[in-house]
Protein backbone atom coordinates (compact mmCIF):
# COMPACT_ATOMS: atom_id res chain seq x y z
CA UNK A 1 0.00 0.00 0.00
CA UNK A 2 1.35 3.72 -0.63
CA UNK A 3 2.67 5.71 1.90
CA UNK A 4 -0.50 7.37 3.81
CA UNK A 5 -1.14 10.98 5.25
CA UNK A 6 -2.88 10.36 8.58
CA UNK A 7 -4.09 11.96 11.65
CA UNK A 8 -5.02 10.43 14.79
CA UNK A 9 -7.24 11.74 17.01
CA UNK A 10 -7.89 10.19 20.91
CA UNK A 11 -8.07 12.26 24.36
CA UNK A 12 -5.99 9.05 26.11
CA UNK A 13 -1.95 9.70 25.44
CA UNK A 14 -1.15 5.94 25.38
CA UNK A 15 -3.64 5.12 22.94
CA UNK A 16 -2.59 8.08 20.49
CA UNK A 17 1.27 6.80 21.28
CA UNK A 18 0.05 3.14 20.23
CA UNK A 19 -2.02 3.80 17.29
CA UNK A 20 0.80 6.31 16.05
CA UNK A 21 3.87 3.82 16.06
CA UNK A 22 1.63 0.95 14.64
CA UNK A 23 0.96 3.21 11.46
CA UNK A 24 3.97 5.13 11.32
CA UNK A 25 5.78 1.50 11.44
CA UNK A 26 3.78 0.30 8.17
CA UNK A 27 5.53 3.23 6.71
CA UNK A 28 2.63 5.81 6.79
CA UNK A 29 3.18 9.60 7.90
CA UNK A 30 1.12 10.10 11.39
CA UNK A 31 0.27 13.31 13.11
CA UNK A 32 -1.87 13.26 16.39
CA UNK A 33 -4.21 15.23 18.31
CA UNK A 34 -5.81 15.39 21.80
CA UNK A 35 -8.63 16.65 21.09
CA UNK A 36 -11.58 16.71 18.19
CA UNK A 37 -11.25 20.66 17.64
CA UNK A 38 -7.62 20.02 17.49
CA UNK A 39 -8.18 17.83 14.32
CA UNK A 40 -10.67 20.06 12.94
CA UNK A 41 -8.21 22.17 12.98
CA UNK A 42 -5.36 20.44 11.74
CA UNK A 43 -7.36 19.25 8.74
CA UNK A 44 -7.89 22.78 7.84
CA UNK A 45 -4.29 23.08 7.58
CA UNK A 46 -3.14 20.17 5.81
CA UNK A 47 -4.43 17.69 3.89
CA UNK A 48 -4.60 14.25 5.15
CA UNK A 49 -5.89 11.20 3.33
CA UNK A 50 -7.42 8.93 6.79
CA UNK A 51 -8.06 10.38 9.86
CA UNK A 52 -8.17 7.78 12.69
CA UNK A 53 -10.56 9.17 15.59
CA UNK A 54 -12.04 8.13 19.17
CA UNK A 55 -15.60 7.66 19.21
CA UNK A 56 -15.45 8.90 23.38
CA UNK A 57 -14.43 12.36 23.83
CA UNK A 58 -15.04 15.56 25.45
CA UNK A 59 -16.15 18.03 24.43
CA UNK A 60 -16.48 17.00 20.48
CA UNK A 61 -16.16 13.41 20.68
CA UNK A 62 -15.75 11.13 17.11
CA UNK A 63 -19.18 11.24 15.01
CA UNK A 64 -19.01 15.56 15.74
CA UNK A 65 -15.44 15.30 15.12
CA UNK A 66 -16.65 12.84 11.93
CA UNK A 67 -19.25 15.23 10.42
CA UNK A 68 -16.92 18.34 10.72
CA UNK A 69 -14.63 16.33 8.52
CA UNK A 70 -17.09 15.66 5.68
CA UNK A 71 -17.79 19.43 5.69
CA UNK A 72 -14.12 20.26 5.61
CA UNK A 73 -12.19 17.73 3.70
CA UNK A 74 -14.85 15.04 2.10
CA UNK A 75 -12.35 12.96 0.24
CA UNK A 76 -10.33 11.76 3.58
CA UNK A 77 -11.20 8.93 4.62
CA UNK A 78 -12.27 7.79 9.03
CA UNK A 79 -11.81 5.08 10.48
CA UNK A 80 -13.21 5.28 14.09
CA UNK A 81 -12.67 3.52 17.41
CA UNK A 82 -13.92 2.88 20.46
CA UNK A 83 -14.32 0.27 23.35
CA UNK A 84 -17.67 0.52 23.62
CA UNK A 85 -18.54 -1.21 20.80
CA UNK A 86 -22.17 -1.76 20.03
CA UNK A 87 -24.00 -2.33 17.29
CA UNK A 88 -26.09 1.40 17.96
CA UNK A 89 -22.76 3.31 17.89
CA UNK A 90 -21.31 1.42 14.69
CA UNK A 91 -24.23 2.31 12.52
CA UNK A 92 -24.27 5.41 13.91
CA UNK A 93 -20.95 6.41 12.91
CA UNK A 94 -21.26 3.78 9.63
CA UNK A 95 -24.56 6.38 9.02
CA UNK A 96 -22.54 9.45 9.54
CA UNK A 97 -19.65 8.74 6.92
CA UNK A 98 -17.44 6.52 8.66
CA UNK A 99 -15.28 4.19 6.49
CA UNK A 100 -14.63 1.24 8.82
CA UNK A 101 -15.27 0.61 13.27
CA UNK A 102 -12.76 -0.67 14.88
CA UNK A 103 -12.75 -1.89 18.80
CA UNK A 104 -10.96 -1.26 21.63
CA UNK A 105 -8.44 -3.20 22.59
CA UNK A 106 -7.26 -4.14 19.21
CA UNK A 107 -3.67 -5.68 17.80
CA UNK A 108 -1.54 -3.56 15.45
CA UNK A 109 -2.29 -6.29 12.41
CA UNK A 110 -6.37 -5.47 12.94
CA UNK A 111 -5.20 -1.72 12.67
CA UNK A 112 -3.42 -2.16 9.65
CA UNK A 113 -6.08 -4.59 8.35
CA UNK A 114 -8.82 -1.53 8.41
CA UNK A 115 -6.58 0.82 7.31
CA UNK A 116 -5.73 -0.93 3.98
CA UNK A 117 -9.41 -1.96 3.56
CA UNK A 118 -10.64 1.58 4.14
CA UNK A 119 -8.09 2.80 1.04
CA UNK A 120 -9.00 -0.03 -1.33
CA UNK A 121 -12.62 0.82 -0.81
CA UNK A 122 -12.17 4.60 -1.71
CA UNK A 123 -9.67 3.57 -4.21
CA UNK A 124 -12.66 1.52 -6.03
CA UNK A 125 -14.97 4.12 -5.15
CA UNK A 126 -12.66 6.38 -6.74
CA UNK A 127 -12.37 4.07 -9.82
CA UNK A 128 -16.32 3.58 -10.27
CA UNK A 129 -16.91 7.46 -10.23
CA UNK A 130 -13.98 7.89 -13.11
CA UNK A 131 -15.51 4.94 -15.25
CA UNK A 132 -18.83 5.77 -15.31
CA UNK A 133 -18.13 9.20 -16.31
CA UNK A 134 -15.76 7.77 -19.07
CA UNK A 135 -18.79 5.47 -20.35
CA UNK A 136 -21.32 8.41 -19.80
CA UNK A 137 -19.25 10.87 -21.99
CA UNK A 138 -18.50 8.30 -24.55
CA UNK A 139 -21.88 7.54 -25.11
CA UNK A 140 -23.72 11.00 -24.56
CA UNK A 141 -25.68 12.20 -27.12
CA UNK A 142 -23.39 15.13 -28.07
CA UNK A 143 -20.19 12.59 -28.38
CA UNK A 144 -21.35 10.99 -31.24
CA UNK A 145 -19.49 12.17 -34.48
CA UNK A 146 -21.77 13.28 -37.88
CA UNK A 147 -23.63 17.12 -38.35
CA UNK A 148 -25.12 16.20 -41.94
CA UNK A 149 -29.59 16.48 -41.76
CA UNK A 150 -29.53 12.38 -41.21
CA UNK A 151 -28.08 12.32 -38.37
CA UNK A 152 -29.53 15.54 -36.91
CA UNK A 153 -32.75 14.00 -37.36
CA UNK A 154 -31.40 10.71 -35.31
CA UNK A 155 -30.07 13.19 -32.75
CA UNK A 156 -33.62 14.76 -32.11
CA UNK A 157 -35.15 11.74 -32.60
CA UNK A 158 -32.84 10.18 -29.62
CA UNK A 159 -33.39 13.36 -27.33
CA UNK A 160 -37.32 12.62 -27.84
CA UNK A 161 -37.81 8.95 -26.44
CA UNK A 162 -35.24 9.10 -24.13
CA UNK A 163 -37.19 9.36 -20.99
CA UNK A 164 -40.36 7.10 -22.23
CA UNK A 165 -40.63 3.80 -21.49
CA UNK A 166 -41.80 3.02 -25.45
CA UNK A 167 -39.69 -0.14 -27.43
CA UNK A 168 -37.17 1.88 -29.59
CA UNK A 169 -36.12 -0.29 -32.77
CA UNK A 170 -33.14 0.45 -34.48
CA UNK A 171 -32.62 -0.46 -37.92
CA UNK A 172 -29.31 0.41 -40.52
CA UNK A 173 -26.37 -1.77 -42.02
CA UNK A 174 -24.23 -3.36 -40.23
CA UNK A 175 -21.25 -0.96 -38.94
CA UNK A 176 -24.07 1.93 -38.92
CA UNK A 177 -23.69 3.18 -35.09
CA UNK A 178 -26.93 0.86 -33.92
CA UNK A 179 -25.25 0.07 -30.23
CA UNK A 180 -23.92 3.25 -30.21
CA UNK A 181 -27.87 5.16 -30.64
CA UNK A 182 -28.44 2.86 -27.94
CA UNK A 183 -26.38 3.48 -25.37
CA UNK A 184 -26.79 7.49 -25.88
CA UNK A 185 -30.76 6.71 -25.54
CA UNK A 186 -30.31 4.87 -22.10
CA UNK A 187 -27.08 7.68 -21.59
CA UNK A 188 -29.62 10.82 -22.25
CA UNK A 189 -32.35 9.31 -20.25
CA UNK A 190 -34.38 8.90 -16.73
CA UNK A 191 -32.72 5.09 -16.41
CA UNK A 192 -28.99 6.10 -17.49
CA UNK A 193 -28.02 4.96 -13.53
CA UNK A 194 -29.64 1.71 -14.15
CA UNK A 195 -28.39 -1.47 -15.99
CA UNK A 196 -27.58 -1.89 -19.62
CA UNK A 197 -27.41 -5.29 -20.47
CA UNK A 198 -27.21 -6.50 -24.19
CA UNK A 199 -27.51 -9.34 -25.94
CA UNK A 200 -26.40 -10.07 -28.93
CA UNK A 201 -29.67 -12.37 -30.97
CA UNK A 202 -27.76 -13.92 -33.95
CA UNK A 203 -25.01 -15.60 -32.13
CA UNK A 204 -27.05 -18.33 -29.84
CA UNK A 205 -29.45 -20.78 -30.71
CA UNK A 206 -33.05 -20.63 -29.64
CA UNK A 207 -32.57 -23.13 -26.10
CA UNK A 208 -29.45 -20.78 -24.94
CA UNK A 209 -30.83 -17.83 -26.28
CA UNK A 210 -34.11 -18.28 -24.25
CA UNK A 211 -32.33 -19.20 -21.28
CA UNK A 212 -30.00 -15.88 -21.83
CA UNK A 213 -33.29 -13.95 -21.98
CA UNK A 214 -35.48 -15.67 -18.81
CA UNK A 215 -32.79 -17.47 -17.03
CA UNK A 216 -33.40 -21.16 -16.10
CA UNK A 217 -34.48 -23.20 -12.57
CA UNK A 218 -31.21 -25.74 -11.15
CA UNK A 219 -32.47 -29.20 -12.88
CA UNK A 220 -34.60 -27.42 -15.95
CA UNK A 221 -32.39 -29.40 -18.32
CA UNK A 222 -28.83 -31.14 -18.29
CA UNK A 223 -26.18 -29.13 -17.44
CA UNK A 224 -28.46 -26.64 -15.26
CA UNK A 225 -26.96 -27.22 -11.84
CA UNK A 226 -27.76 -23.83 -10.68
CA UNK A 227 -30.50 -21.14 -11.12
CA UNK A 228 -29.54 -18.65 -13.83
CA UNK A 229 -30.62 -15.18 -13.73
CA UNK A 230 -31.85 -13.84 -17.24
CA UNK A 231 -30.68 -10.86 -18.99
CA UNK A 232 -34.63 -9.50 -18.25
CA UNK A 233 -33.99 -9.68 -14.53
CA UNK A 234 -30.82 -8.35 -14.81
CA UNK A 235 -31.86 -5.20 -16.74
CA UNK A 236 -34.74 -4.79 -14.46
CA UNK A 237 -35.25 -1.00 -14.14
CA UNK A 238 -32.84 -0.33 -16.99
CA UNK A 239 -32.68 -1.17 -20.51
CA UNK A 240 -32.44 -4.59 -22.40
CA UNK A 241 -30.55 -4.43 -25.67
CA UNK A 242 -32.18 -7.04 -28.35
CA UNK A 243 -29.27 -6.72 -30.96
CA UNK A 244 -29.85 -8.24 -34.43
CA UNK A 245 -33.74 -9.53 -33.21
CA UNK A 246 -34.73 -10.34 -36.28
CA UNK A 247 -32.70 -13.78 -35.77
CA UNK A 248 -34.26 -14.65 -33.08
CA UNK A 249 -35.88 -18.02 -33.93
CA UNK A 250 -39.76 -18.37 -34.62
CA UNK A 251 -40.18 -20.68 -31.55
CA UNK A 252 -38.81 -18.23 -29.10
CA UNK A 253 -40.82 -15.22 -30.86
CA UNK A 254 -44.40 -16.22 -28.48
CA UNK A 255 -42.18 -16.07 -25.48
CA UNK A 256 -40.64 -12.79 -26.26
CA UNK A 257 -43.97 -11.17 -27.33
CA UNK A 258 -45.69 -12.27 -24.25
CA UNK A 259 -42.90 -10.73 -22.15
CA UNK A 260 -43.24 -7.24 -23.85
CA UNK A 261 -46.86 -7.53 -23.67
CA UNK A 262 -47.35 -8.42 -20.04
CA UNK A 263 -43.87 -7.35 -18.83
CA UNK A 264 -43.65 -10.89 -17.14
CA UNK A 265 -42.69 -13.99 -17.77
CA UNK A 266 -41.07 -17.23 -16.32
CA UNK A 267 -37.81 -18.73 -16.42
CA UNK A 268 -36.72 -22.02 -17.86
CA UNK A 269 -38.56 -24.81 -16.09
CA UNK A 270 -40.05 -22.63 -13.72
CA UNK A 271 -43.71 -21.86 -13.21
CA UNK A 272 -43.61 -18.36 -10.71
CA UNK A 273 -44.15 -15.57 -12.90
CA UNK A 274 -41.75 -12.78 -12.98
CA UNK A 275 -42.47 -9.16 -13.10
CA UNK A 276 -40.13 -6.45 -14.58
CA UNK A 277 -39.91 -3.22 -15.17
CA UNK A 278 -37.29 -3.03 -18.58
CA UNK A 279 -36.92 -1.07 -21.28
CA UNK A 280 -36.48 -2.52 -24.71
CA UNK A 281 -34.40 -2.04 -27.08
CA UNK A 282 -33.76 -3.59 -30.47
CA UNK A 283 -31.62 -3.44 -33.62
CA UNK A 284 -31.92 -4.63 -37.25
CA UNK A 285 -29.83 -4.96 -40.32
CA UNK A 286 -32.49 -7.05 -41.89
CA UNK A 287 -36.11 -5.53 -43.55
CA UNK A 288 -38.46 -6.81 -41.19
CA UNK A 289 -41.41 -6.20 -43.15
CA UNK A 290 -40.06 -8.92 -45.88
CA UNK A 291 -39.26 -11.58 -43.21
CA UNK A 292 -42.71 -11.31 -41.75
CA UNK A 293 -43.96 -11.48 -45.39
CA UNK A 294 -42.03 -14.62 -45.93
CA UNK A 295 -43.25 -16.03 -42.65
CA UNK A 296 -40.00 -16.23 -40.47
CA UNK A 297 -41.13 -12.93 -38.26
CA UNK A 298 -44.24 -12.75 -36.47
CA UNK A 299 -46.20 -9.84 -37.64
CA UNK A 300 -47.77 -9.28 -33.92
CA UNK A 301 -44.07 -9.17 -32.58
CA UNK A 302 -43.12 -6.76 -35.28
CA UNK A 303 -45.88 -4.65 -34.16
CA UNK A 304 -44.66 -4.66 -31.12
CA UNK A 305 -41.35 -3.90 -31.54
CA UNK A 306 -41.97 -1.41 -34.35
CA UNK A 307 -43.22 1.03 -31.55
CA UNK A 308 -40.93 4.25 -32.41
CA UNK A 309 -38.38 3.64 -35.82
CA UNK A 310 -35.08 4.79 -35.85
CA UNK A 311 -33.29 4.60 -39.22
CA UNK A 312 -29.30 4.54 -39.50
CA UNK A 313 -28.79 5.49 -42.96
CA UNK A 314 -25.57 3.88 -44.29
CA UNK A 315 -22.16 6.58 -44.66
CA UNK A 316 -22.23 6.02 -48.87
CA UNK A 317 -25.81 8.35 -47.89
CA UNK A 318 -24.21 10.62 -45.44
CA UNK A 319 -20.90 11.59 -47.21
CA UNK A 320 -20.96 14.92 -45.31
CA UNK A 321 -20.22 13.23 -42.05
CA UNK A 322 -16.96 11.68 -43.56
CA UNK A 323 -14.76 14.36 -43.31
CA UNK A 324 -15.79 14.74 -39.18
CA UNK A 325 -15.54 11.07 -38.48
CA UNK A 326 -11.86 10.79 -40.23
CA UNK A 327 -10.80 13.96 -37.82
CA UNK A 328 -12.33 11.90 -34.63
CA UNK A 329 -11.07 8.64 -35.56
CA UNK A 330 -7.63 9.89 -36.40
CA UNK A 331 -7.62 12.19 -32.42
CA UNK A 332 -8.73 9.05 -31.21
CA UNK A 333 -6.28 6.68 -32.29
CA UNK A 334 -3.05 9.01 -32.39
CA UNK A 335 -3.68 9.46 -28.45
CA UNK A 336 -4.04 5.71 -27.81
CA UNK A 337 -1.30 4.32 -29.70
CA UNK A 338 1.03 7.62 -29.08
CA UNK A 339 1.54 8.14 -32.42
CA UNK A 340 2.48 11.77 -34.23
CA UNK A 341 0.41 11.45 -37.43
CA UNK A 342 -0.53 15.27 -37.48
CA UNK A 343 -3.89 14.88 -40.35
CA UNK A 344 -4.48 13.40 -43.68
CA UNK A 345 -3.08 14.26 -47.32
CA UNK A 346 -6.15 16.37 -49.53
CA UNK A 347 -6.06 12.70 -52.00
CA UNK A 348 -6.44 10.69 -49.24
CA UNK A 349 -9.62 12.40 -47.80
CA UNK A 350 -11.16 12.85 -51.31
CA UNK A 351 -10.56 8.70 -51.58
CA UNK A 352 -12.63 8.58 -48.25
CA UNK A 353 -15.43 10.73 -49.34
CA UNK A 354 -15.56 9.11 -53.00
CA UNK A 355 -15.37 5.31 -51.47
CA UNK A 356 -18.48 3.74 -50.76
CA UNK A 357 -17.67 2.07 -47.56
CA UNK A 358 -19.86 -1.04 -47.16
CA UNK A 359 -19.09 -1.79 -43.93
CA UNK A 360 -19.99 1.91 -42.85
CA UNK A 361 -18.58 3.80 -39.93
CA UNK A 362 -17.12 0.68 -38.25
CA UNK A 363 -14.88 -0.16 -41.53
CA UNK A 364 -13.85 3.35 -41.46
CA UNK A 365 -12.94 3.33 -38.02
CA UNK A 366 -10.64 0.43 -38.64
CA UNK A 367 -8.83 1.29 -41.40
CA UNK A 368 -7.88 4.62 -39.84
CA UNK A 369 -6.89 2.41 -36.63
CA UNK A 370 -4.92 0.24 -38.98
CA UNK A 371 -3.03 2.98 -41.01
CA UNK A 372 -2.27 4.74 -37.38
CA UNK A 373 -0.61 1.65 -35.95
CA UNK A 374 1.14 0.40 -39.19
CA UNK A 375 2.26 4.17 -40.39
CA UNK A 376 5.74 6.01 -39.22
CA UNK A 377 4.90 9.22 -41.70
CA UNK A 378 2.75 12.09 -40.37
CA UNK A 379 0.42 12.78 -42.67
CA UNK A 380 -1.70 9.87 -43.86
CA UNK A 381 -1.75 9.38 -47.56
CA UNK A 382 -4.13 6.78 -50.13
CA UNK A 383 -1.46 4.17 -50.01
CA UNK A 384 -1.65 3.92 -46.21
CA UNK A 385 -5.24 2.46 -46.93
CA UNK A 386 -6.01 -1.05 -48.02
CA UNK A 387 -9.65 -0.22 -49.23
CA UNK A 388 -11.55 -3.12 -51.15
CA UNK A 389 -14.78 -1.38 -51.94
CA UNK A 390 -16.17 0.83 -54.73
CA UNK A 391 -15.19 4.19 -55.44
CA UNK A 392 -18.48 6.28 -56.10
CA UNK A 393 -16.99 8.37 -59.15
CA UNK A 394 -14.44 5.58 -60.36
CA UNK A 395 -15.82 1.75 -59.47
CA UNK A 396 -13.05 -0.76 -60.45
CA UNK A 397 -15.18 -3.14 -62.99
CA UNK A 398 -13.40 -6.25 -61.10
CA UNK A 399 -15.42 -5.47 -57.93
CA UNK A 400 -19.13 -6.00 -60.17
CA UNK A 401 -21.07 -8.56 -60.05
CA UNK A 402 -22.99 -9.05 -63.76
CA UNK A 403 -26.07 -11.28 -64.46
CA UNK A 404 -27.84 -11.91 -67.36
CA UNK A 405 -31.46 -11.27 -67.80
CA UNK A 406 -33.70 -14.39 -66.98
CA UNK A 407 -31.16 -15.01 -63.68
CA UNK A 408 -33.69 -16.49 -60.89
CA UNK A 409 -33.17 -14.13 -57.77
CA UNK A 410 -32.16 -17.46 -55.68
CA UNK A 411 -29.03 -17.67 -58.46
CA UNK A 412 -28.42 -14.19 -58.51
CA UNK A 413 -28.02 -14.10 -54.30
CA UNK A 414 -25.76 -16.93 -54.73
CA UNK A 415 -23.33 -15.46 -57.04
CA UNK A 416 -23.07 -12.25 -55.25
CA UNK A 417 -22.14 -14.38 -52.09
CA UNK A 418 -19.48 -16.51 -53.87
CA UNK A 419 -17.61 -13.04 -55.57
CA UNK A 420 -18.46 -11.50 -52.10
CA UNK A 421 -16.28 -14.01 -50.49
CA UNK A 422 -14.03 -14.30 -52.97
CA UNK A 423 -12.64 -10.65 -52.67
CA UNK A 424 -12.44 -11.22 -48.89
CA UNK A 425 -10.19 -14.40 -49.06
CA UNK A 426 -13.37 -16.47 -47.42
CA UNK A 427 -13.13 -14.53 -44.39
CA UNK A 428 -17.01 -15.02 -43.54
CA UNK A 429 -17.71 -12.65 -40.85
CA UNK A 430 -16.37 -9.95 -43.38
CA UNK A 431 -18.19 -11.04 -46.16
CA UNK A 432 -21.39 -11.09 -43.66
CA UNK A 433 -20.68 -6.82 -43.07
CA UNK A 434 -20.08 -6.44 -46.60
CA UNK A 435 -23.26 -8.11 -47.61
CA UNK A 436 -24.98 -6.64 -44.69
CA UNK A 437 -25.99 -9.81 -42.69
CA UNK A 438 -25.26 -11.58 -39.62
CA UNK A 439 -22.48 -14.74 -39.81
CA UNK A 440 -25.38 -16.69 -39.17
CA UNK A 441 -27.78 -15.79 -41.97
CA UNK A 442 -24.87 -16.46 -44.61
CA UNK A 443 -23.65 -19.80 -42.71
CA UNK A 444 -27.95 -20.42 -43.35
CA UNK A 445 -27.41 -19.10 -47.11
CA UNK A 446 -24.24 -20.91 -47.54
CA UNK A 447 -25.82 -24.53 -46.74
CA UNK A 448 -28.95 -23.51 -48.78
CA UNK A 449 -26.90 -23.30 -51.67
CA UNK A 450 -25.01 -26.45 -50.70
CA UNK A 451 -21.83 -24.17 -50.47
CA UNK A 452 -20.60 -24.75 -46.85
Amino acid sequence: MARLRILVIDDEALMRDYVQETLSRAGHEVDCCATGQEGVECVRQTGYDLAVTDLRMSPMDGIEFLRALRSESPDTRCIIMTAYGTVETAVTALKEGADDYIMKPFAPDALEVAVSRTMERARLAEENRYLRNEVSQSYDLHAMVGEGPAMRQVYDQIEKVADSRATVLIRGESGTGKELVARAIHHSGCRSDKPFIKVNCAALSAGLLESELFGHEKGAFTGAHDRKIGRFELADGGVLLLDEVSEISPELQPKLLRALQEREFERVGGTTPIQVDTRIICTSNRNLEQAVANGSFREDLFFRLHVIPIYLPPLRQRREDIPPLMDHFLKRFTTENRRSITGFSEEARALFVEYDWPGNVRELQNAIERAVVLTSESVLEPQHFALSGTRTQHADNGDMVSVPVGTTVAEMEKTLILRTLEKVDQNRTHAAKVLGISVRTLRNKLKEYAIA
